[in-house]
């Protein structure tokens, strides 16, 4: 298991590894940011972008969380972390296209599936329950259609839909909804399956997904 006295050592090599090969990337990097791509994606340590992408430092900027949820749209008074970041990326950064990536065997996923979490207090469950509520309608959907909820194909069934609802949610943001019509931003879903390393990308007039 990696801990931190391990991460260390590994930022040692790419300290004398990666970082001296593109030295000169990191002095144009060190001037400002210009990625083209945001990725929304689980903070699942399985799950990591620049891995499965294969990118370079200051290609895409990445926002992870649980099961890599957007809120819809809101302006009630709070702290909102995704939606920061989406303003960020589409006004400052001017991102160009933004990609959702779900993944397969998602925790969170599963709990909004199994409604394992419901009812739980904060610091035991709770937030992670009210994040998911976010999947509450598409979850109830997954179980009509799948009556043994503990076989992969619920659990990808779910996985996928939360995808088609954090781009669905995109849209609720006014600023998205208008670059989108401009065809200045794109949006796209994709799925990582972590069983067998294939990235899915989904058909935006279908919602379905397919090998990239």
């Amino acid at each position: 298991m990696t801990h931190f006295a391990d991460m260390i050592e590994g930022y040692r090599r790419f300290r004398n590894g990666g970082w001296a090969e593109q030295r000169e990337r990191w002095e144009q990097l060190a001037e400002g940011q210009s990625p083209k791509v945001m990725v929304i994606a689980c903070s699942d340590s399985r799950s990591e972008p620049s891995q499965i992408f294969d990118t370079n430092p200051g290609e895409i900027f990445v926002v992870r969380n649980v099961a890599a949820l957007v809120p819809p749209f809101e302006t009630n008074p709070g702290r909102h972390g995704v939606s920061a970041a989406l303003e960020f990326a589409v006004q400052f950064l001017k991102v160009e296209e933004i990609v959702v990536m779900g993944h397969g065997l998602c925790g969170g996923c599963h709990a909004a599936l199994h409604r394992s979490m419901e009812g739980a207090e904060p610091g035991r469950g709770g937030f992670i329950a009210d994040w998911i509520g976010v999947l509450d309608e598409a979850s109830a959907e997954v179980r009509a259609a799948h009556p043994d909820i503990d076989n992969r194909d619920a659990g990808r069934a779910m996985e996928m839909a939360a995808v088609r609802v954090s781009i669905a949610n995109l849209r609720t943001f006014p600023c998205i909804e208008e670059k989108e019509k401009r065809g200045s931003l794109k949006l796209r879903g994709a799925f990582f399956a972590i069983s067998d390393g294939i990235l899915h990308v989904m058909d935006d007039a279908t919602g379905e997904f397919a090998p990239a």
